[in-house]
């Protein structure tokens, strides 16, 4: 009995240990999938250390930069790494690093960015997706840069500091008062003395600085400067070419000047907010709202630009080629083809689609 007793002991023992083993297996399986790279994704983003922090109270600037998987695991790994001290300043991670890589980079006093933040707005972009790029290279989050350019209050107070900032930003229909007005262009700033007001006047600043050149044109012209870079925003999103920019506005100044719908599908997707990537619905198309030139109620310009647009955008709207064309489409090449009436413009789609190069 004893030895049956000794064996199912020993067999207990033994199962007991297996167990463990694969505890700990899935442990480590665990530790090492909650500390590896959140993405393949290698688009740097700053990271900034302020005075008072540490490895473990920037865990959440981590978290909310997408740059860990887990708070938990990453203070975990700290406990056993021990890095040296965390110093001040900014610093380049993305998410294609593990935690240890992230540490390491943060552990290196040489790694520290003395320089510069930069933030790059491409042509075209609206605010939204600039927000979205100052929350990656900033702390500063996406809902905060938004609620504060959207305050009447500090509307105001930009408005006393800029000509071109006019009363017709305050339109209820308008989703953001400064779209149009932030001009696309590449920004560095001092990441200790960074907050919103500064990203936002040192913005205004150049657009400022661009439109000067054209202040009596605009203030003088028969549209206002908010209209002329609203046309200007639909043209940046409709063509690529100078040449094709200054056809699209003349297109378009036919167009108003004739009456119709803008017809431009462009400012559907700004009206549904909705990426041009994505599809249109039917009630998408046919919504009647502020910029929904698709709609064929709505006659004139949107209540506002649907993008931040170029100069070469807005010279364009200030200085169309006339033309006889009311309607224009462009390939999946970007080439651009102008037409008189609808027939011809339905027979250049047909054509477009039998050579499959149809930008539908």
């Amino acid at each position: 009995m004893k030895t049956v007793r000794k064996f199912k002991v020993g067999k207990f023992l033994l199962f007991l240990l297996l167990l463990i083993i694969i505890l700990i297996l899935i442990i480590i399986g665990i530790y090492k999938f909650e500390t590896s790279p959140v993405s393949n994704n290698t688009d740097p983003k700053i990271i900034n250390v302020d005075e008072g922090d540490n490895y473990f109270t920037i865990a959440s600037k981590l978290k909310d930069k997408n740059l860990i998987k887990s708070e938990t695991f990453y203070k975990i790994y700290l406990k056993f790494a021990k890095p040296t001290s965390l110093l001040n300043g900014s610093y380049e991670l993305n998410e294609a690093m593990s935690v240890q890589e992230i540490v390491k980079v943060l552990s290196d006093k040489n790694s520290k960015k003395n320089n510069t933040i930069k933030l790059t707005f491409r042509e075209g972009l609206n605010i939204n997706q600039m927000a979205k790029i100052v929350e990656d290279k900033t702390d500063i989050k996406t809902s905060e840069f938004i609620n504060q350019i959207s305050d009447n209050t500090y509307l105001k107070q930009l408005q006393q500091d800029y000509w071109f900032l006019t009363d017709e930003i305050y339109n209820d229909k308008i989703y953001y008062p400064l779209e149009g007005y932030m001009f696309p262009d590449t920004y560095h700033f001092d990441p200790n003395k960074l907050d919103i007001d500064t990203i936002v006047r040192t913005i205004l600043d150049n657009t400022e600085s661009k439109l000067e050149p054209f202040k009596s044109q605009l203030q003088n012209g028969t549209y206002t400067t908010h209209q002329i870079l609203t046309l200007a925003s639909i043209v940046e999103l409709e063509a690529v070419s100078d040449a094709d920019r200054a056809m699209v506005a003349g297109v378009l100044y036919n167009r108003l000047n004739d009456g119709w719908s803008l017809g431009c599908d462009a400012t559907t997707y700004y009206a549904a907010k909705k990426s041009m990537t994505e599809k249109l619905t039917q009630s998408d198309l046919t919504a009647c709202n502020g910029y929904n030139t698709r709609c064929t109620s709505m006659i004139g310009l949107p209540v506002g630009p649907i993008d931040n647009p170029s100069i070469s955008s807005i010279k364009a709207a200030l200085n169309p080629t006339k033309n006889n064309y009311y309607y224009f489409v462009a390939d999946t090449n970007k080439k651009v083809y102008f037409t008189k009436n609808a027939k011809e413009h339905d027979q250049i789609i047909s054509k477009l689609k039998d050579e499959g190069v149809w930008a539908a």
